[in-house]
């Protein structure tokens, strides 16, 4: 806070064998002044539910990764599809989840993955068959769900994931952050910089998809790390 005048929070991974082992990581992490701590979707839908208790009465963020989910997600003779699952987190009480990223390494259909980001983020949700919605559905006053693009995501792709994912979602850079050259701090420069370039460049009504590595490379002029991450 000190260095950036932002809070920051370190997502604590608690997911463990036992509920009981995972309420002691829980209360470690909010000991240590952390507003957020994760689950992975294997721990299994009661303990996902007990966790989600467990953050509303501690005022924690819960992020759910969605570890073991292609098990039976990506299959195609049997299992279900992802956006079930978005549906049973958002019910769950988790409040982030991993969505998919369109692009990256957990690239998938663009009209696929916006139904899965609508589903958590809509109160009410009508028919979109393009989007894999097949019957109208109130959300009423259920809390929303924030998604989380991640995985193989850098800032050479910031103008594709804007137009895809809109801007209500976290974008987690990874690996786009921690591999880069000078290090994390700047890459998480570099991923901060092209972000804000491109939110602004659409604000000016142009045309940022289209236009999006030329406007990378302007703002990489007066910006080493971004200039460093794009070559």
């Amino acid at each position: 806070i000190a260095a950036t005048g932002e809070v920051k929070g370190h997502y604590m991974n608690v997911t463990a064998a036992t509920i009981e082992e995972m309420y002691e990581r829980a209360e470690f992490a909010k000991q240590l002044g952390t507003i957020i701590i994760m689950i992975d979707l294997v721990i299994g839908y009661t303990a996902i539910q007990t966790m989600g208790i467990w953050a509303r009465k501690n005022d924690m963020i819960l992020h759910l990764h969605r570890a073991g989910n292609s098990t039976y997600s990506r299959q195609k003779s049997h299992g279900m599809n992802f956006r079930v699952i978005c549906k049973w987190m958002r019910m769950a009480g988790v409040d982030h989840i991993h969505a998919g990223t369109v692009v990256g390494k957990l690239e998938g259909d663009p009209l696929m993955i916006r139904g899965f980001y609508n589903t958590l983020l809509f109160t009410h949700l009508d028919v979109n068959l393009p989007q894999g919605i097949f019957f109208e559905q109130d959300w009423a006053s259920l809390r929303k769900v924030t998604p989380v693009a991640s995985g193989g995501i850098h800032c050479g792709q910031m103008h594709q994931l804007l137009d895809y994912l809109g801007e209500d979602v976290v974008l987690q850079f990874g690996g786009g952050t921690i591999g880069h050259p000078d290090g994390i701090q700047a890459g998480a420069t570099a991923n901060r910089v092209a972000l804000e370039a491109m939110v602004i460049a659409r604000n000016e009504g142009r045309d940022y998809v289209a236009e999006g590595p030329q406007i990378l490379q302007v703002a990489a002029k007066t910006c080493g790390p971004l200039q460093t991450a794009l070559d």
